[in-house]
């Protein structure tokens, strides 16, 4: 018998994704650079996840011998190019173009499949992948009145690099299995802020930076909120649910940040770019449900 839904950890995991909907409006009043960003995220995000696992006694399971270990470390190092390449998008373009360029991860792992996992590409998965590649075209202004004009186009590229490695992240993460969830992200958060910290040393970003106390607060909820804790909600409320559902539902993080961008940041998508948003995120969530024939 399929199990339900445990209403908590709906409620859990809708909060989750909320807060993930937040991040780029919270990326616009932290005056840091997207490096000096991401290395705090990843850092703080890793240490409460660390802190978390301890005071809850959970299991973290068997520990992964050097191989894996030094996988889970790429991975984090990827994590750590993606959120760097996310955060330049949204100093480039607006935060619902940038949010929309980094759900075609979906679009990418599909084509990619049938040559990395062997997967068969079905006549539905290949008409979502047209649909929402069709889509990021009418979303990043090249035609339309999405908002995007061609000073935003390298910000659509940087949302598309930031897609790629998210991309790679999804792929490296189904190929290293047997690893318990929060000894995972932990060691993919520290691994994404440490990633960082060579160039931050050769550019020498981080001297003489000095932020406003309210910069802090808000780069410490980034860090913690937005990641530590909005990571350990993710995990902590998946035991609970279907898994039809975790893919239904993680899209209510790029349409809450769609609703955040245009109702904070007054940043309107227009009408052929609300249309290829519709596009991409539709296509992406009807290609995740089973058919017929596979429920």
């Amino acid at each position: 018998m399929e199990k339900a839904n445990n209403r908590r950890s709906l409620g859990t995991f809708i909060t989750s994704m909320l807060i993930f909907g937040t991040i780029g409006v919270l990326r616009r009043y932290i005056p840091l650079s997207s490096a000096l960003l991401c290395f705090t995220r990843g850092i703080l995000g890793g240490l409460f996840l660390l802190i978390f696992v301890r005071i809850k006694k959970i299991d973290a399971g068997v520990k992964p011998d050097r191989s894996v270990f030094i996988r889970l470390i790429i991975t984090g190092a990827m994590i750590g190019i993606n959120w760097i390449l996310l955060f330049e998008a949204y100093n480039y373009t607006t935060v619902a173009i940038a949010t929309l360029c980094y759900y075609m991860e979906p679009t990418i792992i599909i084509l990619l499949s049938p040559f990395i996992f062997k997967e068969k590409l079905t006549g539905k998965k290949a008409l979502c992948a047209v649909i929402s590649i069709a889509g990021m075209i009418l979303v990043s202004g090249v035609i339309g009145d999405s908002g995007a004009g061609s000073g935003s186009i390298k910000g659509v590229i940087l949302g598309l690099g930031a897609a790629l490695f998210y991309s790679a992240v999804v792929i490296m993460n189904k190929k290293t299995p047997g690893v318990e969830q929060y000894r995972r992200t932990t060691v993919l958060l520290l691994s994404a802020g440490l990633v960082m910290l060579p160039y931050l040393i050769i550019k020498k970003e981080a001297a003489g930076c000095l932020i406003s106390p309210t910069a802090i607060i808000l780069l410490l909820i980034m860090g913690i909120v937005h990641t530590g804790i909005a990571y350990a909600m993710y995990f902590g409320s998946m035991d609970g649910l279907k898994m039809q559902t975790i893919a239904v539902l993680s899209y209510i993080d790029p349409v809450s940040a769609l609703i955040f961008s245009a109702i904070l940041l007054k940043e309107p998508l227009g009408i052929t770019g609300i249309i290829g948003a519709v596009m991409i995120i539709g296509s992406a969530m009807i290609s995740e449900m089973p058919t017929a024939k596979e429920s």
